[in-house]
């Protein structure tokens, strides 16, 4: 068993007093035709439904933290790195107190250059939309600061539900071919978690829900921008409550939704996801307990570092995420955010539902969530058995099969640490 290689990147202290909090909104639909992400290269024709940037910020003490939610695919670790930087410099939030996920809805634009994306998948030959790129990257900055400015004092409260809204995609024929479809035998993590802010009064400030699906109800064929299904649930609950919901994936490297790859929304049921997946949000929310004002907050980033896979042309720009001193390997950073008994943690890779649920299982907190997507995209990290297998996501991968006992037992030991 190779273990883990960790390096304490960033340690920032618990703090309690003064919770506060904000949330902020702003759409990033572009005006012009775009290439969209998550199929073959393909250019948008129209708009079926806005997309968005949310933003999450709290305080407590002389901590801050602020999460961002966008309707976008994915973009390279060096747009993280840009974003996070400007926000340094202007506003002094450090880089582990700003974390950037996407809901991987496989209908928006592409932001940035493709990075990993050219590496692994040999795609994004065009040349990227600078404006667009720069649009996306100001107006964030700008719902960060609005967040920021809008903070106030607030109460956080914490729950579970769970959801039939997604299934594991990797089908399996009778010679153990393994090829995207649908595989109802498969594991698939239906956990919905819920973060919800309140301020003093009672009234809600926002909502973040976290649930692994792909954002693939609609299949390349589609050329109209939308927040697929994690688009379609933000809104419709938006809806509902009046304020921003961040749509936070999951694990969802192996998981679809239940519809997935269709040509259009009315094929796709993409409304029914409202049902199926707004409606079991709305009742988890209903049953969370009490919310608190009594809050301390922790923020961290680890790098785990495992082998990279032989034969892979590591990008440039992308230098602080390998290592080629021996063995090449994959720097991987993970993060972590503890908010009294919640443990969050953090990676930009498509993982695989079963290693996140291990964590869960193994974690000493009452909550632990997993947020993937998060802060650029790496690639997928399988499972050492679906390395075995084979099937797409094996192939699209910087990783190898050590890669599950590395981040499992990483991220579990940092976690017993950090309940001592």
């Amino acid at each position: 068993m190779r273990l883990a290689q960790l390096a304490l990147l960033a340690c920032l202290p618990m703090t309690a007093a003064d919770f506060r909090a904000a949330a902020a909104k702003i759409d990033i639909t572009p005006q012009t035709s775009q290439w969209l992400m998550g199929y073959d290269a393909r250019k948008s024709t129209g708009v079926y439904d806005r997309i968005y940037h949310r933003v999450v910020a709290m305080s407590a003490g002389n901590q801050q933290f602020y999460l961002a939610s966008s309707d976008l695919c994915l973009f390279s670790p060096q747009v993280y790195d840009e974003v996070a930087q400007q926000l340094e410099r202007e506003l002094g939030i450090h880089r582990t107190q700003f974390w950037w996920s996407v809901t991987h809805t496989h209908a928006a634009p592409e932001v940035g250059p493709p990075g990993m994306y050219k590496a692994l998948l040999g795609r994004s030959d065009h040349e990227w939309d600078r404006e667009y790129a720069a649009f996306a990257k100001d107006t964030l900055v700008r719902a960060v600061k609005d967040a920021k400015s809008k903070l106030a004092p607030a109460r956080i409260a914490v729950g579970q539900g769970m959801a039939m809204a997604n299934i594991n995609r990797r089908a399996k024929d009778v010679d153990g071919h393994i090829s995207l479809g649908l595989n109802p035998d498969g594991p698939v993590d239906r956990q919905v978690g819920l973060i919800r802010l309140d301020r003093a009064d009672g009234s809600l400030i926002a909502l973040i829900a976290n649930y692994a699906m792909h954002g693939t109800v609609m299949n390349g064929k589609n050329l109209l921008i939308s927040g697929d299904g994690p688009g379609t649930v933000s809104a419709y609950l938006e809806e509902k409550l009046g304020v921003p919901v961040l749509y936070i994936n999951g694990a969802a490297g192996n998981i679809a939704p239940i519809y997935t790859v269709y040509p259009d929304p009315k094929s796709g049921h993409l409304s029914e996801l409202k049902v199926l997946l707004g409606d079991r949000i709305l009742t988890a929310n209903h049953s969370i307990g009490g919310a608190t004002a009594d809050v301390t907050m922790s923020m961290f980033e680890n790098t785990i570092s495992t082998p990279r896979k032989e034969g892979l042309v590591w990008p440039q720009e992308l230098s602080r995420y390998s290592s080629e001193t021996g063995s090449p390997m994959v720097r991987l950073p993970v993060r972590f955010l503890r908010i009294n008994e919640v443990l969050i943690w953090a990676a930009p890779i498509e993982l695989f539902c079963e290693i996140a649920i291990t964590v869960r299982n193994q974690s000493t907190f009452a909550n632990t969530f997993y947020f993937g997507y998060t802060n650029g995209w790496l690639g997928y990290l399988p499972t050492a058995q679906a390395f075995g297998e084979g099937g797409y996501e094996t192939r699209t991968t910087p990783f190898t099969p050590n890669a599950e006992v590395d981040i499992t037992q990483g991220v579990v030991n940092f976690i017993h640490g950090m309940s001592r």
